[in-house]
This record gives C-alpha cells, structure tokens and sequence, in this order.
C-alpha cells in the first residue's frame, strides 16, 4: 500500500485546487442579482389594484343581489296580479248579492204593506164577531133539562121573574140553545144556556141588574149572567180579572169594561190597560218611586160604541175604528203579534212594519181600510 493513502477513502484534495474549482463554477454559473428594494411607486400600484379588486367582488355582489330582487319582484308581481283578478270576482260578486238584497228589500216592503192589511183585516173581524155577539148572553148554573123541551118560552116566562122586572115589549129571542154535548153528570156541572135577544136594549138592562144586584136567584141557586165575547176577547177579559186579588190588597180601583180594558184609579189617577201584560208589568213596578201613572183623556164609558174588539194577535182601534198612532200601544201589539205569528220570517216582517209605523205622522192613520 503507497505511503500517505488510506486504504477504502478517496485521497483528500488539496484546499487549493477546491477553491479553484469553486471559482470556475461561480464564473460558469453566476449566481442572480438581488432584486433593488421596491419604490413608493410600485408600492402605491399594488394598493390600488387591490382595491379595484374587492370593488369589483362587491360590485359582483350587489348584481346577484339585484338578480335575486328581480325574481322575487316578478313573483311579487304575479301574485298582485291574481289578487286582483279575485278582487274583481268579489267585486262582481258583492254587485250581484247588492242586486239581490234590492230586490228582497222591495219584497219586504211589499209583504209589510200586506201585514199592515192583514193586522187591520184581523182586527175589524175579531171587531166584528164580538158586535155579532152583542144580543147575546150567557146564563149559567140552569139546572140541566130544567127548560124543558121550549127553551124560549122557558127563558121568557122565567127571566122576568127572577129579575123582578117586567119588560115593555116583552122579551123576544132569536135562538137559545145550550153550549156543547150533554154530560154523564149534567146535574152537578150543567151546560151554559146562550139566548140571542132579539133587542140590545133589553140585554144592556139584564147585564147591568145583574152587576147591580148580584146573581138571579132561582130557588137555592145562583143564575149568573155573562156577556158573549169571541174567544180571544173572553181570553183576555180572563187574564185581567185574574189580577183583582191583586189590585184589591194594594187598595187599587178597578174596573173591566168591554169589550176587554182594565181602568184602575190610585190616588186620583187613572190609566187604561189594553193588554195584561201591561198591568202585570205596572203592578210590578208600582212601588217604585219612579212609577207614574199616566191621566186619561176621556174617563171609561161602559159602551161598546168607544171600544173595539181586539184579541191577542190584533192592534188596537182609535174611535174612529183605525189604528192607534200611539207608541206605547204598537209596542204591545208588536208584542202580541209576535206570539201570534209563526216563524222568525213573520216576526222579521212584523219588526219592520211596527218600525215604519213608528216614523210615520201621528196626525194621520198609518193604514188604510
């Protein structure tokens, strides 16, 4: 092995020769040139054109936005436009029911004028049936078969007696009979005779001796006599002398004259009732300070001349045979209209009508015969 040399290394190169190898390498390839330091200008450059670039990203921004504006104004657009297709159907709409409600409304003052007829009409005829029955009178407690088979020479040969009075002319009838069918116990409830007196004057004259002196007595019996009234009529002069109790513990007086009206005084004062509601009402309320009584015009007249029939379902007459103007008098015929009518269509008509008779001139009648 040659002195100086390692065995397995590569013999070392002198310093020399290294540094001479690097100078050829660096002349061979040069290494480049530092970049000179960057001016105020070239910096300025680099700022503005990065705020161009976020202008324009916003500026890309706010177009989408607008992008996405325009869709939903369009769509905002579409459903205006359908509202207003379905406002003008229900605009076509409320213009047919306008039509519709015309014309019903025509129709009702049509059927008003027709109940304002028909409340008149069933006045004069409830009016009328209670004159019809002015010759007659009823006779109770008869014992049944007592008038055997003439019932008018009967009752001619007997009323006279029982009244002590002797007629000039003598009494005349018309027809007598007894109300409905014989009964099994005939003797304990006998059937009410009813005579159609051929003169007014001379059932005027029994009528007001029997107020006058009481019952007729036949032997142990008592003979009542009863004036002859329609049915609704008869109902009414039922329900006012169903309050005498009444009238009689509050030291009330009182009186029921025809065909069917309650007069009462209290302490000087007077008032009329037509309906018992009314004088329930007031009854009610009569001690209560604020309670007043209302002056009559014309004092009670025992006559049928100064009243007219009138039932619970008909309105009340003035003198002249028409209609009341009066409020308080519509207020109950209304009210008795309303019980009398079936169905809320009728009473809907009957709240018209008493509300356009309210309205109309006191001074003149609101309907006409």
């Amino acid at each position: 092995m040659p002195r100086g040399k390692t065995a397995g290394k590569a013999p070392c190169k002198p310093a020399r020769q290294i540094l001479f190898s690097e100078a050829l390498r660096q002349q061979k390839y040069p290494a480049p040139a530092a970049s000179p330091p960057p001016s105020h200008d070239t910096m300025s450059d680099n700022t503005q054109g990065a705020s161009m670039d976020r202008i324009l990203q916003e500026i890309s921004a706010v177009g989408r936005k607008l992008e996405g504006m325009d869709t939903a104004m369009s769509a905002l657009t579409a459903e205006t436009r359908s509202m207003r297709l379905e406002i003008a159907g229900f605009q076509s709409q409320i213009s047919g029911l306008d039509h519709r409600v015309a014309a019903v409304e025509s129709q009702v003052v049509s059927q008003t004028d027709i109940d304002q007829e028909l409340l008149y009409l069933r006045s004069k005829l409830t009016d009328l049936e209670d004159r019809s029955r002015r010759n007659n009178i009823r006779f109770l407690r008869f014992p049944e078969g007592i008038e055997g088979t003439d019932i008018l020479s009967y009752l001619r040969d007997t009323l006279p007696k029982l009244a002590d009075v002797t007629f000039d002319p003598p009494l005349e009838f018309q027809r007598a009979h007894r109300l409905g069918l014989k009964r099994q116990n005939g003797q304990d409830h006998p059937r009410p005779i009813i005579a159609c007196f051929l003169r007014h004057g001379q059932v005027r004259q029994l009528l007001q001796l029997s107020r006058r002196q009481g019952p007729l007595r036949l032997g142990p019996l008592e003979i009542r006599l009863s004036a002859d009234f329609s049915k609704e009529t008869a109902d009414r002069r039922r329900a006012f002398l169903s309050f005498r109790p009444r009238l009689r513990h509050l030291d009330v007086k009182f009186g029921l004259f025809e065909p069917a009206r309650m007069w009462i005084t209290k302490n000087g004062e007077s008032r009329t009732f037509y309906d018992p509601e009314d004088l329930k009402s007031f009854l009610e309320g009569l001690h209560d300070p604020t309670q007043s009584m209302e002056l009559t015009t014309q004092p009670p007249q025992d006559t049928q001349n100064q009243t007219r029939g009138m039932g619970q379902s008909e309105i009340a007459l003035d003198t002249d045979g028409r209609p009341t103007t009066d409020p308080q008098t519509r207020g109950r015929d209304l009210e008795r209209l309303t019980k009398s009518f079936d169905g809320r269509a009728q009473v809907l008509q009957a709240v018209a009508m008493h509300t356009q008779l309210l309205d109309r001139d006191k001074s003149r009648s609101p309907l006409k015969p």
